[in-house]
């Protein structure tokens, strides 16, 4: 009689059977904090461990160190991988480039400066709910709200906005690392970038001729002390801004109102203290984030950690969502308590870094302080406006991904919709 193996942990994990609650896999993954493969790939699970490595040199993001048959990246093709698919000192460079126009010092008020068009953005979309007895949070508020946030920054035009979609979802699937038909996936993605590769072409074109005050146009006419991006390298950062900059935070806020309509106490606590949001959305990046793993690095170089080898040359897969739960770094980690980043109680700054909600080192999420806004007004406005919300279906039906992991559709009935002004 043959019998066959069972599957590996981080197999199951993978499996779409467990997308909706990885969590107890997890903690079994922890078990073994640095994991090999079958397929000579290392899983790294534990919080102290992933930590070093994301601040570890020998660790790379460049996709040409990776071994033959790892996760497929979601750059253009015929064009420079993007900045968080680089290692210094290119990144760097092609960060600070990115950032003179986005954040500090250079540019302090870019992302406060959107919000009274964050608002409004959030309070049509709840507008819109008006006389529904149903609402699917994603279609109806956590997909349109970023991806109409994110155009606006980059100078999209809002009739272009519906393109996106079926590009993203084409390009999310293929980043699948436990997919079943990849050669498919990859087929469909691959025609995805082209197409997306010509839109943004000509959208840069159009802005280096005529600027306006968006980001492309800002990077396409920079003249900073680093020089200018090449066509090429705009091209990937624009492609990348626009990926990195909705998808993840799509599933935060779904993520977020699942969690807040599994524990009504917190909620009822949101809509009496709004300002209670801020630590909650820190909690929620620790408790249910968007980013549940980080597949695509490598060593550069033997790296001896948690009593294991990492021999160089092997492709390492840091998952942050365990990481965020190991109850050797936060106490009571399966606990959703937002008074855990409490900065009145422990200092903010401080506890921040209970979390891997956003990755860490170097390539520390770039859009960070505009996701984290995003998800505070949506969720408050939300909790304030949605008269007695109750799930549907508990869990949801989820994302194929176990990467960018969060619900597909959110269906959630409500008894009616609180004017925006009350």
């Amino acid at each position: 009689m043959v019998t066959t193996a069972p599957p590996s942990v981080f197999a199951q994990i993978l499996d779409y059977a467990n997308r909706a609650n990885p969590y107890p896999l997890y903690a079994e993954l922890r078990k073994t904090p640095v994991a090999r493969q079958d397929d000579g790939s290392y899983v790294v699970s534990t919080y102290a461990e992933i930590v070093k490595l994301l601040h570890d040199p020998r660790i790379s993001s460049d996709p040409h160190q990776l071994p033959e048959g790892a996760p497929a990246s979601e750059d253009l093709p015929g064009l420079p991988p993007s900045f968080i698919r680089t290692d210094p000192p290119d990144h760097d460079r092609l960060r600070r480039l990115a950032m003179r126009h986005f954040g500090p010092p250079h540019t302090p008020d870019r992302v406060d400066g959107m919000i009274p068009d964050v608002r409004r953005i959030v309070t049509g979309l709840i507008d819109d709910l008006a006389g529904r007895t149903e609402v699917d949070i994603v279609d109806h508020v956590a997909y349109p709200f970023p991806v109409t946030v994110i155009c606006e920054l980059l100078g999209v035009p809002r009739e272009d906005e519906p393109r996106f979609h079926p590009w993203v979802e084409a390009l999310v699937a293929a980043i699948d690392p436990g997919a079943a038909d990849p050669a498919e996936l990859q087929r469909k993605a691959s025609t995805a970038r082209q197409e997306m590769g010509r839109y943004f072409a000509g959208l840069v074109d159009g802005h280096r001729r005529s600027p306006g005050r968006d980001l492309l146009s800002a990077l396409a006419t920079d003249d900073g002390p680093d020089g200018r991006m090449t066509d090429g390298q705009l091209l990937s950062t624009a492609f990348l801004l626009l990926l990195a900059g909705h998808e993840t935070t799509v599933n935060l806020i779904t993520n977020g109102m699942l969690t807040l309509l599994r524990n009504p106490e917190v909620l009822d606590r949101l809509r009496k203290e709004p300002e209670l949001v801020i630590p909650l959305v820190e909690e929620l990046l620790r408790y249910e984030p968007p980013v549940h793993l980080i597949p695509w690095r490598s060593a550069l170089d033997d790296i001896e950690i948690a009593d294991t080898t990492i021999p160089k040359g092997s492709r390492v897969v840091l998952v942050l969502a365990a990481g965020s739960r190991d109850p050797a770094h936060v106490h009571d980690p399966d606990r959703f308590d937002p008074d855990r980043f409490d900065s009145d109680r422990f200092g903010l700054a401080r506890d921040i870094d209970q979390h891997l909600g956003f990755g860490g080192g170097i390539h520390y999420c770039f859009g960070a302080p505009l996701a984290r806004l995003e998800t505070q007004i949506a969720l408050a406005e939300l909790a304030r406006r949605l008269v007695n919300p109750r799930l549907v279906v508990d869990p949801p039906p989820y994302r194929q991904n176990p990467v960018l992991r969060g619900p597909r559709h959110l269906p959630v009935a409500i008894d009616g919709i609180t004017p925006a002004g009350d």
